[in-house]
């Protein structure tokens, strides 16, 4: 079994794929508890180190290493500001990478990295991977096209060590938009029609304010979801809501006075593409729940990444 590092792992997203994908994992890092907790309810025997990276000096040698490092500079959602440290985590990542010199590395991060106003950036991560000895491959994925029911788009960066005879190839997509009900895009019921309509405890409560109806939060059962984000009070409304109407620009309205709620965070995790028994154990608040949901790689995704691998070990 090939072995894998991971390294901003959250709570375990790409690293359910990587273990589906048949990937041994033997170290795992972050620095939130709660993602530790899942992390580690679902995936015991991995080493996993809470802790910031910066603080590791030594890492387990490995044929994979993985990385998902924070993204809030570069999310279309975020502040978007290319100044701020934790848009050069990146350097982390290469420094474990030009210490354990594995066969081949991944990393995953948002769409906005290829922006023109931060494109620098990805270039400069892009430069650093190739000067420590890796062919390198770069593209966007649509997580739709590999089996998540989701609106969710992600630049993959894919390595192989130059003195091996393999370059990578990412994945021809699994499903498509065409209408054959084998392969079509998975939609919000396929994920979801099984669980309750009103979790209680599961799913945020508070009110509807104006910034959450400054925009379309309705997707119906036969629909994709929204992409999933990491804070509960913004997460897309459940199918059985009213749908929204659009009013004048940045106010929209429910289409009736029936009752609605936000997804739970469990059902966020069914829409991101995590196995239907995952553990979300009750050590934090609801927040928290949301928040290492939100922030993590979707499963299939990731395994599709992975599983395209040349046989290198």
């Amino acid at each position: 079994m090939p072995t894998a590092v991971s390294l901003f792992s959250g709570c375990g997203g790409s690293d359910v794929g990587l273990h589906k994908a048949g990937f041994d994992i033997l170290m795992a890092n972050d620095i939130l508890p709660y993602a530790r907790d899942v992390y580690t309810a679902n995936l015991p025997e991995t080493d996993f180190r809470l802790c910031d990276v910066a603080t590791v000096k030594n890492f387990p040698q490995a044929d994979l290493l993985v990385g998902c490092y924070p993204c809030q500079g570069f999310s279309q959602g975020g502040v978007r500001d290319p100044s701020r440290k934790i848009n050069y985590l990146y350097r982390e990542f290469d420094r474990a990478l030009r210490q354990i010199k594995p066969k081949a590395f991944i990393v995953e991060n948002v769409s906005g990295m290829r922006r023109a106003d931060f494109r620098h950036l990805l270039n400069n991560q892009i430069t650093r991977f190739r000067m420590a000895g890796y062919k390198v491959e770069c593209d966007l994925l649509d997580a739709r096209k590999y089996g998540v029911p989701q609106e969710r788009q992600r630049v993959f960066i894919v390595g192989i060590r130059s003195d091996l005879d393999a370059r990578y190839v990412f994945p021809k997509p699994t499903h498509s938009d065409d209408g054959t009900t084998e392969n079509s895009f998975r939609n919000i019921r396929d994920a979801i029609g099984d669980l309750p309509e009103w979790p209680e405890g599961e799913y945020n409560t508070e009110v509807f304010h104006w910034y959450y109806l400054s925009r379309n939060r309705y997707r119906g059962w036969d629909e994709a979801s929204r992409t999933i984000v990491a804070k509960g009070r913004h997460v897309s409304l459940h199918p059985i809501s009213p749908r929204l109407n659009r009013i004048h620009t940045d106010k929209w309205v429910f289409e009736d006075d029936r009752p609605a709620r936000r997804l739970s965070f469990r059902e966020c995790a069914r829409l991101q593409g995590f196995p239907n028994d995952m553990l979300f154990p009750d050590s934090a608040i609801l927040n928290e729940k949301y928040k290492v949901v939100g922030n993590a790689v979707p499963p299939p995704l990731f395994n599709a990444v992975a599983g395209a691998l040349p046989d290198v070990w």
